[in-house]
């Protein structure tokens, strides 16, 4: 699925662009969170850290059968705890897909975790196939995916690059297949018998001549 995604709460809306407490905007003045606590303004805004892949570097997966993306995080600093979670994937292609199996991307808010099976949804959705390039993993919790940074409550990540290939269907050489970085070897074995042969007794003159003049005191 692709485009917009409903907020956990139901309220219309493109992703990125709506809160989640039912009402339109990012208002983050009513909490719905299970646990709201009266939390003092001194804390600091709570977050989600990225566990998995590491963002060390850009994770490049495939499209394919059995071919599994696990997103993992910690929540850190979040007193108010969220009792839903929105993952989506914003792509290079301007579409924003729903991660996960859940058709809106909804998980429950103690979730640590998402695998999606991105095949399984390419085939569901061929219409709106997933982006061959780099896509943002965007979460956010029930106050919405633009709700401002809030003393122990958590605030939406978009920290996590990715990106997404379809791998190039196997071709056999028999089947026009070549190999563009093997041209010169190629053309070195098609090439005439007496052309090639001269090339061996000269490489093996080298050779020789190598081994003589090392062996000289």
């Amino acid at each position: 699925m692709s485009a917009a995604l409903p907020n956990p709460s139901g309220a219309s809306g493109a992703s990125g662009a709506s809160g989640a407490s039912g009402a339109s905007g990012a208002s983050d003045t009513t909490p719905t969170a299970t646990n709201a606590p009266s939390i003092a303004a001194t804390n600091p805004a709570g977050g989600a850290t990225i566990t998995q892949p590491p963002q060390t570097a850009t994770s490049f997966y495939k499209i394919a059968q059995n071919q599994m993306i696990t997103f993992g995080w910690n929540l850190t600093s979040v007193i108010a705890k969220p009792t839903s979670l929105t993952l989506s994937a914003v792509c290079a292609n301007g579409n924003t897909y729903a991660v996960g199996a859940d058709p809106d991307g909804h998980l429950p808010g103690t979730a640590t975790e998402v695998v999606w099976d991105v095949y399984s949804y390419q085939q569901a959705h061929l219409n709106t196939p997933l982006a061959q390039g780099t896509c943002t993993l965007h979460m956010w919790e029930d106050r919405g995916p633009t709700a401002t940074a809030r003393a122990g409550y958590m605030s939406p990540n978009t920290a996590l690059a990715f990106a997404l290939y379809t791998p190039q269907a196997y071709t056999p050489i028999a089947d026009g297949w070549t190999c563009t970085g093997c041209n010169g070897a190629r053309s070195l074995v098609a090439a005439p018998p007496a052309l090639a042969g001269l090339f061996f007794t000269l490489l093996l003159v080298l050779v020789s001549g190598y081994r003589v003049l090392r062996a000289r005191p």
